[in-house]
């Protein structure tokens, strides 16, 4: 999954001339309606650069109107542009503003009469262009880092910054306690996004590990995920700008690379082509063949453009992404060369099921041990010197570490990559079939090809992985032992994620019939441990964030108080039955069964009169008292015998391809159900922002789970919203003749993608 970085504004590059006085500021002429024909709805919004508004034209009749969009004027500088809106009325906002507040004026005319017209207005404030650099970070006591933020305007526009206890805190009373925030600064040019920046500085003293949010605004608009430090007397000290930076001699894995080819060049509307976008991601691990040749592994997406790349093109170590766009083929880029693309396995194709590639290394450019950054052991505080961040090892080499019944339960699995760092979690779901779409380009405007993995490992967690981290190896925190390659993930928005990866073994094995040998990792042959960081709180087993309906809880009241009554009985271990909500289905109810929890083997039906049931174990005392627990306990990792496992993992081969043909179904794998933790689940992933044909609360005799997050990204961050990035034109610019070609900066609407 490779980041998505809306660029410097006009790259400011020695070799091209750019003409900044095309970047006027127009003047609104304004749009009148013609005889009351039709008219626009809404007829004026507010939106930041990162949203997007959707316009309906209607007659008077309210029956929908057959119209042309177009945008008529607005203050924008011109060669910043206005935006663009398609033919349904739905407008993206220009990639930046040149003041703090932009006016842009819609208009619609008839198709039928083209004397008809009317207008719409609206105003445009700057969003963040993406999450706060870094995402996240560790410190002990004493420690300080510099965070960033880059807002979507020019020469203007300042950040807001503040610290809490919690990521919705606002600025903290008595800022002292969780540490200081100082040095604030903003750098503002003609031709570039402002980027303000601050130093943060950890308390002296800990009485315990905590966790600090340095959050920021603009315009009263808050970022979207606040940047969250943990602070700790372990001597931890972990920062994602370590796989950022450039580094010197032969390099360590887990860093920022890819393509030197991966950007998108636009045309605008005097046919000046400029660079609009760029990717990247992580140099995941160093892996060998038979003859002992090393090669870097990485994802498709980041080292062969899903694809699109050509044998031999070069890759960069950082990532375009981490380097304003700036190819290596222009002065003043600060990237190196480190491989030359030599292996992948194709996407578009059902024959395959991984993401993956690797680019031969360059003689010198890669650390021959295979070492890894902030991969190394966790040492004693006594050892550490303050401040000492994590330093670089290598995994363990071979083919990998299995996920099976004997692990699932307690492996903490970790990664190293360039947007999160070192971070850890635990397996959320295993044998998991997930459709994912890749694009041509990095604006996620050309869709190229819908893929279903199946077999796939699920990571839980929200913090886990963000874009950019795609290319990272996955290992076990335990041994350092290989486990998956990362290359997917969505988020719900409200603290719920998930992360995808390949396994290991099949990764090997992939690039292995590509090649014509056998490959293994190159690492040590002592297992050691890997600093387990987890950023995600542990599970909480609190109210759905759905509500369930006043309705539906009245109906799921009587239930217990009636039939469901008839279930208690002390003998078989059935105490006492409640109303509930359920926590497999949120939004659903469900019928709460008190167990004994002294007693095994309970039998209780997964659903009774329509209703989820949701097994709760306690004991007589303490439901007298009111003191029983009022939801399940939720723990991490999936808990199941081999037998149950086995039977699970059958049903998703049974009911997967079904249930994904529905449209708002992206996933389905085997996980543990949250209303009864003893059972399997069949963990159903459905598109946030699409309702499913059906929700049924079994299938082959399992409970089924439903999570609702946004559909997967391999480009741009689970945290932007989609926009089209926007340039003054760059005169002289010559597209790259292995990028992708110039398109024009206001595309189309884009066939469906295709599908395996």
């Amino acid at each position: 999954m490779f980041k998505r970085l809306s660029p410097k504004i006009a790259l400011s590059l020695a070799t091209l001339v750019l003409f900044v006085a095309g970047c006027g500021t127009g003047q609104l002429s304004g749009v009148s309606a013609a005889g009351g024909a039709f008219s626009i709805t809404p007829s004026s919004a507010v939106v930041t650069s990162t949203g997007q508004v959707k316009f309906t034209a209607l007659l008077p009749s309210g029956e929908p109107a057959s119209v042309n969009w177009s945008i008529a004027d607005g203050e924008n500088a011109s060669s910043l542009g206005e935006g663009r809106i398609d033919s349904t009325g739905a407008y993206t906002p220009p990639g930046a503003l040149s003041r703090d507040r932009v006016q842009i004026h819609i208009a619609a005319r008839l198709k039928s009469d083209p004397s008809a017209t009317a207008s719409a207005v609206i105003s445009i404030t700057p969003g963040f262009v993406q999450s706060l650099l870094p995402e996240n970070a560790t410190l002990s006591a004493g420690g300080n880092l510099e965070a960033t933020a880059e807002i979507a305007e020019v020469n203007a526009g300042s950040v807001e910054w503040s610290l809490g206890a919690s990521p919705s805190a606002g600025p903290n009373s008595d800022p002292g306690n969780l540490g200081m925030i100082d040095h604030m600064s903003c750098q503002r040019s003609l031709d570039q996004f402002t980027t303000c920046k601050v130093s943060y500085t950890a308390p002296s003293s800990l009485s315990a590990t905590t966790a600090v949010y340095l959050s920021a605004a603009v315009n009263g608009t808050p970022a979207t995920s606040p940047l969250k430090i943990l602070l700790n007397n372990d001597g931890l000290n972990s920062n994602p700008a370590t796989n950022q930076a450039p580094q010197n001699g032969a390099i360590s894995l887990g860093s920022s690379g890819g393509n030197d080819n991966d950007y998108d060049t636009y045309l605008d509307h005097s046919g000046n082509p400029y660079i609009a976008d760029c990717c990247g991601g992580t140099l995941g691990a160093l892996v060998e063949d038979t003859a002992h040749n090393q090669y870097i592994l990485s994802n498709n997406h980041v080292l062969a453009e899903s694809d699109q790349a050509m044998i031999g093109d070069t890759i960069d170590e950082p990532g375009l992404i981490d380097n304003g766009c700036l190819p290596l083929s222009h002065a003043g880029s600060l990237l190196r060369p480190v491989g030359a693309l030599k292996y992948y396995v194709p996407l578009a194709t059902p024959q395959s099921n991984v993401d993956a590639a690797l680019a031969a290394v360059l003689s010198g450019a890669v650390d021959h041990t295979g070492s890894i950054l902030q991969l190394e052991a966790p040492k004693s505080i006594a050892s550490v010197r303050p401040g000492s961040p994590l330093g670089s090892a290598p995994p363990m080499a071979g083919i990998g570490e299995s996920l099976n019944a004997s692990n699932l339960g307690d492996i903490q699995l970790a990664k190293s990559s360039r947007t999160t760092g070192l971070t850890c979690s635990t397996v959320e779901t295993v044998d998991l079939s997930v459709r994912v779409d890749y694009f041509k380009d990095c604006a996620e405007s050309q869709p190229y090809y819908s893929k279903t993995f199946t077999g796939q490992i699920g990571i839980g967690g929200d913090k886990f992985s963000d874009s950019g981290d795609s290319g990272a190896l996955i290992v076990d925190a335990g041994n350092a032992q290989p486990v998956g390659l990362f290359f997917a993930g969505g988020t719900d928005g409200d603290g719920t994620g998930l992360s995808v990866a390949n396994p290991i073994g099949d990764v090997l094995r992939e690039l292995g019939t590509e090649a014509g040998s056998r490959f293994s990792i190159v690492g040590t042959s002592t297992p050691h441990k890997v600093a387990c960081i987890r950023y995600d709180e542990s599970p909480q087993a609190s109210a759905p964030a759905l509500p369930v309906s006043s309705e539906q809880m009245a109906r799921a009241q009587f239930i217990a108080e009636t039939t469901g009554a008839s279930l208690v009985n002390s003998e078989t271990g059935i105490l006492a039955t409640a109303a509930g909500e359920s926590l497999d289905s949120p939004g659903d109810p469900a019928l709460i069964v008190y167990v004994d929890k002294s007693k095994q083997h309970i039998t209780v039906p997964t659903t009774f009169d329509g209703l989820r049931t949701q097994l709760i174990p306690t004991d007589s005392a303490a439901l007298a008292r009111s003191a029983a627990p009022v939801t399940p306990a939720v723990t991490n990792g999936i808990h199941l015998s081999d037998s149950i496992l086995t039977g699970a993992e059958a049903v998703v081969r049974e009911y997967a391809p079904r249930l994904m043909k529905d449209p708002a179904v992206f996933g389905v794998g085997v996980a543990q159900s949250h209303d009864n933790p003893t059972e399997p689940a069949l963990l159903v992933l459905v598109d946030i922002a699409r309702a499913p044909q059906s929700m049924p609360a079994t299938l082959g005799g399992l409970r089924v789970r439903y999570v609702r997050l946004h559909r997967f990204h391999v480009t741009q961050s689970k945290y932007s919203g989609a926009h089209h990035a926007s340039s003054c034109a760059l005169k002289g610019l010559t597209p790259s003749g292995n990028a992708r070609p110039a398109a024009e900066s206001t595309p189309d609407d884009f066939a469906a993608i295709p599908e395996d």
